[in-house]
């Protein structure tokens, strides 16, 4: 089965925004690139990107969260306007509280985490980098859809 992995655009941050996921999460980066690392005649790379971060990954269990920072000739993105949001399934109504305070920080709790309507343990919320988290915790979920 494929796994899916999250990508995430950022204007400048990506490095302080998964140092803050590595916090929450733990682990060790599995890779960082920074866009100076791939400057060459053919890649000439501006003087105000050049420690930006070209990728990024932190694997989180069996999947990888991966990001880029947005060089400046191609414009900012609307991190306001992501509609995206990143669905963890928790394996433990204690992991899900551990993710969805952690990663809350400073940020905007649009469902708090509690037991909601459909059966599971669930909160939404968008962290203080804009990014939208669903957290999930189903005590009936056995591995099949």
């Amino acid at each position: 089965m494929a796994l899916i992995n999250v990508h995430l655009n950022y204007n400048g941050n990506a490095e302080e925004a998964f140092t803050f996921y590595k916090s929450v999460f733990g682990g060790e980066f599995s890779k960082i690139t920074r866009l100076k690392d791939l400057e060459s005649p053919d890649f000439p790379v501006d003087e105000k990107d050049a420690d930006k971060i070209m990728h990024i990954a932190l694997p989180i269990g069996k999947n990888v969260l991966m990001a880029n920072d947005v060089p400046s000739s191609l414009g900012t993105v609307s991190e306001n306007e992501n509609r995206s949001k990143i669905a963890v399934s928790a394996e433990s109504k204690e992991e899900a509280d551990k993710l969805f305070n952690g990663l809350s920080v400073g940020g905007t709790v649009e469902m708090p985490i509690q037991d909601s309507p459909w059966g599971s343990y669930f909160g939404m919320f968008r962290d203080k980098y804009g990014i939208e988290w669903m957290i999930d915790f189903d005590s009936n979920y056995n591995g099949k859809v």
